[in-house]
């Protein structure tokens, strides 16, 4: 697994350790923490886009499953960087796409993003052709499209899952960039006033990771996941300015908003998460 000293990464770890798998979690600690990785897991500090680490890596250990979660996930920032986000985002998955093909793995567990639909019919569906706006969603979109060639030429099974707006424990408080209610959480503590681009009416759904981790673990055990795409996460949209008042409840805290101009962002996203409902045996409660 790679980003699992990461937020998700580390949640899904988790699961698949409680699963009886046996993990390695590599992690270059960019953003994410050692003590985040779960105990019991095979710990490995490197880059996944270091060739000769993963050749040595697969040529050791014969993985059967690979799940792909490190990126650099600063959508907004990948405007201002976007070489550095094709390296570590696009790049770096061809890497590993490349040793899962020469080893056979049985399924690689991609984690992409909402961000690859872009401004898109609402609510955003598998079956709406992608559209993304930014150079993250580009990225993602793109290791996508490259894992169904590879499946095609190659017949390498993948799952892809498209999650938005994870929040919960583990996550970087200390991020400026990405995860608005951790953002939230730290302007609070800081006593700062919370940062709202625009007028704060843009909406998001805003999932919870126990809503979105145990299903791409379990995703490996359920055969009709194989070279399929799913949203996860929430389904009800929550405007930024009611998710600012929301997280000052929570806290028990109040903070006036700074109202900055606003970003060139996609209004509002949500998806529908039908397709994965009816496949995992989800509740829709």
């Amino acid at each position: 697994m790679t980003g699992g000293a990461g937020f998700i990464g580390s949640h899904i770890a988790t699961h698949l350790l409680k699963q009886g798998y046996q993990v390695t979690v590599l992690d270059d600690l960019s953003g994410g923490f050692r003590d985040q990785v779960p105990v019991g897991s095979e710990f490995i500090e490197g880059d996944a886009g270091d060739v000769e680490l993963i050749e040595k890596l697969f040529q050791k250990n014969r993985y059967k499953f690979v799940f792909h979660l490190a990126a650099y996930a600063a959508e907004g920032l990948s405007h201002f960087i976007r070489r550095f986000n094709y390296q570590n985002n696009l790049l770096a998955s061809m890497t590993l796409i490349n040793a899962a093909i020469r080893h056979e793995v049985k399924a690689f567990v991609f984690t992409s993003s909402i961000a690859v639909y872009g401004r898109n019919q609402l609510p955003m569906t598998e079956e709406l052709e992608p559209h993304p706006e930014d150079p993250y969603g580009i990225a993602k979109y793109a290791v996508e499209l490259d894992l169904q060639a590879a499946h095609e030429l190659f017949g390498l099974p993948f799952i892809v899952f498209r999650p938005h707006n994870v929040y919960g424990r583990h996550q970087n408080l200390g991020d400026p960039y990405r995860n608005v209610v951790g953002i939230f959480m730290n302007q609070i503590m800081q006593e700062k006033p919370l940062t709202v681009f625009g007028d704060g009416t843009q909406t998001r759904a805003f999932s919870h990771i126990d809503d979105v981790a145990p299903h791409i673990a379990r995703s490996i055990e359920i055969p009709e996941c194989q070279n399929q795409v799913f949203n996860i996460g929430a389904d009800v949209p929550v405007s930024v300015n009611d998710l600012a008042t929301a997280v000052m409840t929570a806290m028990g805290k109040t903070a006036p908003l700074n109202h900055l101009p606003a970003r060139n962002e996609v209004q509002h996203a949500f998806a529908d998460h039908g397709k994965v409902r009816k496949t995992f045996g989800i509740s829709g409660e």
